[in-house]
């Protein structure tokens, strides 16, 4: 065995992996042949929801089971694919009847429950543009989000509600109903807020899907920048074709898998590969509305049967903690494939899966804006431990270096530059919301620039480097610097605040927030602790900073710009390189 490489043989009486050849997988693969694969409406054309559902409800697995539910508390429901087809199809109705058409913009802000799924899919049905949200956001997250898309439709739960819209609507001209699912109290009374339920109980049990075309609008996923607003990106029902083939690709996912994707949908993750995809390639997926407990997990695991399994890296590196034992105390047979995606997986982690379960966990790379999985170390391909693995079968990949306003690629392996992918397969976004130069600008000489620094080696792997700007990538969420100091700054104490990632060796980075304060505030350990609470009620957990330093002044260019580059360099003892630009230079 070569040191470093995970060599991948045919384990006897093991299902066969779908892709065997790479090579020659990608030398016949087109996306027009990969897209007959799904059935399409009657009469033509492609709609997300048809493909997860109806078709497989018009056929022989109507009666299979399509989703179940695991309740934080031990409550259990099961969902077969006819059952979602006929809850998705009254939901569609419910936006009907309220004047929700093709195009209008419904919001889901909820955990993870069976209403969540129903809203997404039968809202797809319906055409209309759907947007999940993080429930662990903050108030102001979930408000610059809604406004920004012009939500009509909010679905909710009303312990959420009372927590974080209460008084929200009235700053929301666009939203003209929030559908609250009853969780066994009372429904908040206000004007446009509706009992999600008994809308749901006198809603039709039937609903003919509108004619849809590959490039009509379905989902909007926010996702976030290092300057201004979150960035709004724009998917179509076309991408369906993505979701279905890279989940049989990539994920390795065949016709009766037990499949778990722990993703919350409010990322892009939970929804392309915790909805769609296992949907549409018709396997059983298991929910877990519970937070991460190491326990529970390999419970779930082992009681569910699970097949394939896609998780986060500090999900992985949190069960390692807990040392390998933990799984080996326990038996799971039917685990075939595990996957990770959202930051790069360290090598040892991937080691650290033939040691607790018998499998290496194959590291894949994608973003928001490509919509679905771009490169992964396949199943059957030998694996380079902390490598993305290759580009799937219809992606063009390079690495490339900006030269003015074009790029030129790196033919030679082991430069270090921007990943860049050829422009063309279904699941790449179609706009930035309202953005449209700031769409251009992620595309120049014939690429998409992902902004994510790489490199390729000889065989082909590609391996990240980093982000080429100062997006914070923490726990596989990407947090805008700039959103959490506009946050911090509401704080009367706060003059200015800088914000940046700190290296963490479980959640990757951390956010840490560096701030200067007004006159007549004295920095101290009380006001640390003040604004840190006052930022994770706006922000909420995931978005919050976890550490705060006070500083006299914060480092900026003549221009005035916060130089992040420069307090983490000063916070991690690095060179500080050219500060010819910093403010009060010579």
């Amino acid at each position: 065995m070569i040191p470093g490489i995970i060599r991948k043989e045919p384990i006897p009486g093991r299902l066969a992996p779908n892709l065997r050849d790479y090579a020659s997988e990608r030398a016949a693969f087109s996306w027009r042949r990969a897209g007959r694969c799904l059935a399409g409406l009657l009469g033509g054309g492609l709609n997300i929801a048809h493909e997860a559902l109806d078709r497989h409800a018009a056929g022989p697995r109507a009666g299979q089971l399509a989703l179940r539910w695991l309740g934080r508390d031990g409550a259990r429901r099961d969902f077969t694919y006819g059952d979602l087809a006929g809850l998705t199809d009254r939901f569609a109705n419910v936006l009907r009847q309220l004047g929700i058409g093709a195009g209008q913009r419904v919001f889901v802000l909820a955990g993870r429950i069976p209403e969540l799924y129903v809203a997404i899919l039968g809202s797809l049905k319906n055409r209309c543009v759907v947007s999940p949200l993080f429930s662990a956001f903050g108030p102001e997250p979930i408000h610059t989000r809604l406004s920004m898309g012009a939500g009509a439709v909010l679905v909710t739960t009303g312990s959420l509600y009372r927590r974080k819209l209460a008084g929200m609507r009235e700053r929301l001209p666009e939203l003209r109903y929030i559908l609250v699912v009853n969780e066994g109290g009372a429904i908040p009374r206000a004007p446009g807020v509706l009992d999600y339920d008994r809308l749901m109980e006198g809603a039709g049990t039937s609903f003919n899907i509108p004619p849809t075309v590959a490039e009509d609008p379905s989902l909007l996923h926010f996702t976030s920048g290092t300057t201004g607003r979150p960035k709004g990106a724009v998917h179509v029902h076309g991408a369906v074709v993505a979701h279905h083939v890279t989940g049989r690709i990539a994920l390795d996912l065949h016709p009766g898998d037990v499949y778990w994707c722990t993703a919350d949908p409010g990322w892009v993750t939970g929804t392309s590969y915790g909805i769609v995809s296992p949907l549409t390639n018709g396997v059983t997926s298991i929910v877990d509305e519970a937070d991460f407990d190491a326990e529970r997990w390999y419970s779930i695991l082992e009681g569910e049967r699970v097949n394939v399994w896609y998780t986060a890296p500090t999900a992985v590196r949190m069960m390692m903690r807990g040392g390998a034992g933990a799984a080996r105390r326990r038996s799971f047979p039917d685990l075939r494939f595990i996957a990770s995606v959202g930051e790069p997986l360290n090598p040892s982690a991937v080691l650290w899966g033939m040691e607790a379960f018998g499998l290496p966990i194959h590291d894949n790379w994608w973003q928001t804006e490509t919509g679905g999985i771009m490169m992964a170390n396949y199943a059957a391909m030998d694996i380079k431990p902390g490598s993305m693995g290759k580009p799937l079968p219809g992606i063009e990949a390079a690495i490339v270096r900006r030269v003015g306003e074009s790029v030129e690629p790196v033919p030679e392996p082991g430069i270090e530059g921007e990943l860049a992918l050829k422009p063309g397969w279904p699941s790449m976004f179609r706009a930035y919301l309202d953005d449209e130069e700031r769409y251009r600008k992620c595309f120049a000489g014939g690429w998409y620039l992902s902004g994510d620094l790489a490199k390729r080696d000889a065989d082909g792997y590609y391996w990240f480097v980093g982000r080429a700007d100062d997006v914070i990538k923490s726990s596989g969420h990407l947090i805008g610097p700039f959103e959490v100091e506009s946050a911090l700054m509401e704080h009367p104490a706060v003059a200015e605040a800088g914000v940046i990632g700190k290296p963490d060796p479980v959640q990757l980075e951390t956010v840490k927030a560096f701030v200067s304060l007004k006159p007549g505030h004295a920095a101290g350990e009380a006001l640390r602790r003040e604004i840190l609470g006052f930022a994770r009620k706006r922000l909420g957990a995931a978005v919050a900073p976890k550490e705060i330093d006070f500083l006299p002044a914060l480092p900026r260019t003549r221009s005035g710009k916060i130089m992040r580059r420069l307090l983490k360099a000063r916070e991690l003892g690095l060179p500080e390189g050219d500060t010819s630009t910093l403010e009060g230079a010579p």
